[in-house]
């Protein structure tokens, strides 16, 4: 997430209340999750494991739970409770604007877009031309659509990451204030829910095709052309690249790849970067013709171990 101006690190410092190293005019641009945080933007890091990730990022603010030594050309925010200061800042940059109307009026829609009764539109929301929105979709604030999209019934774009810290006295959501972007002549079936990015964007690429009940979670891309067939779960930070076909009912974990023209089989788990250009199927997805061997084989395991009993 850009800000709206170029913030400087004491400003920073003193909205969230804590020590800095660098110089106090140090330009902040604005903040990012590790995955895609960019130079002058803010990242957060409170577990040993990934100080070394977050001090050689693309970051050059980071906002830290031990003083470290910083990196040349780089800041630091040493704080507490990094993540509760991340999300002073998402809330301070980002606060939340409760709606007043169905359609805000800061919303743009584009000219030859069908918007069909009790379609909830957020704060500025943009919808391309020739749009079809079907009844009782939700476009949650700062939803881009483009041109020629079609969502069908009960759709629900932008809802909070599903992203949590556990504490002692229970789960601290991570604040959500990033975007959904659904790229020209997409389809999205009915109740589908695409979560909003944490602080980046959600993507659905250029005439990807997603059928009814899928979920998609946060900061998830789905490449151009790519078919996604019913009751599929996207985890968040999940990249599908061009040209994939997921079958009903497949499952993924976070951060993982999945290769142009990959094709996973229907109610596959994919707990693993899988190569493109490739039919994968079962759980843990392996290559369908290598998966469909091994459960040849188990089935014959009944009558290996009679065999056995007979020497």
């Amino acid at each position: 997430m850009r800000f709206a101006k170029i913030q400087d690190l004491q400003t920073i410092a003193e909205i969230i209340g804590c020590e800095f190293v660098g110089e106090p005019t140090f330009p902040v641009y604005g903040m990012n999750e590790i995955h895609v945080v960019q130079a002058g933007e803010i990242v957060f890091v409170d577990h040993p494991k990934y100080y070394d990730k977050a001090l050689n990022s693309n970051a050059t603010i980071i906002l830290i739970n031990k003083d470290v030594e910083c990196p040349e050309g780089k800041a630091l925010l040493i704080s507490d409770d990094p993540f509760r200061d991340f999300n002073k800042l998402s809330k301070f940059f980002n606060p939340f604007k409760p709606a007043i109307e169905v359609r805000a009026k800061d919303a743009v829609i584009g000219e030859g877009t069908v918007i069909q009764p009790n379609v909830f539109i957020g704060h500025n929301v943009v919808i391309g031309k020739n749009c079809i929105i079907h009844p009782n979709v939700v476009l949650y604030d700062g939803t881009v659509i483009g041109d020629n999209v079609v969502i069908h019934a009960g759709a629900i774009l932008g809802a909070d990451a599903f992203y949590y810290k556990k504490r002692p006295e229970g789960f601290d959501p991570l604040v959500s204030c990033g975007r959904v972007v659904i790229e020209d002549n997409v389809g999205i079936g009915a109740l589908c829910t695409i979560d909003r990015g944490v602080t980046g964007d959600t993507t659905i690429k250029e005439g990807a095709k997603i059928d009814n009940q899928v979920h998609i979670g946060h900061d998830t891309v789905v490449g151009i052309r790519s078919l996604i067939a019913a009751q599929c779960g996207i985890a968040g930070c999940v990249i599908i690249e061009d040209e994939v076909t997921l079958w009903g009912q497949v499952g993924t974990t976070s951060g993982i790849t999945i290769g142009t023209k990959a094709v996973i089989l229907a109610q596959s788990g994919v707990s693993k970067s899988l190569a493109g250009g490739k039919v994968y199927f079962g759980y843990p997805a392996e290559e369908s013709r290598d998966k469909l061997k091994q459960l040849a084989s188990i089935k014959r395991i009944p009558e290996l171990i009679a065999k056995t009993k007979n020497l």
